[in-house]
């Protein structure tokens, strides 16, 4: 719409009856655009979102496993490093 029809709608209906249906539009095609392109966008990245929460989690299932082993691996260390030493001074006290 041209500037001479805005003036024509502005002397014929007055300024808060234009701006008002000007801010109706407004928010029509903000309304519009909104649902067309960003709910899908949206429903997209929700879809990578839920992927990549569920590779966090299990990835901190791994970690979990992880640490469960290198504990058990330490705990059979400090088991066979007190076994030796009990053998040493078995060793020892039999000497005397």
């Amino acid at each position: 719409m041209e500037v001479d029809g805005v003036i024509e709608l502005i002397n014929k209906y007055g300024f808060p009856i234009v701006a008002a249906g000007g801010m109706g539009y407004f928010i029509y095609f903000i309304w519009k655009f909104v649902t067309e392109h960003i709910e899908k966008q949206l429903g997209e990245s929700l879809g990578v979102l839920v992927g990549l929460i569920d590779r966090v989690r299990m990835l901190d299932n791994d970690l979990i496993r992880l640490n469960q082993k290198l504990s058990i691996v330490v705990e059979m260390q400090e088991r066979r490093l007190l076994h030796e030493e009990n053998d040493t001074n078995v060793i020892i006290n039999k000497r005397k």
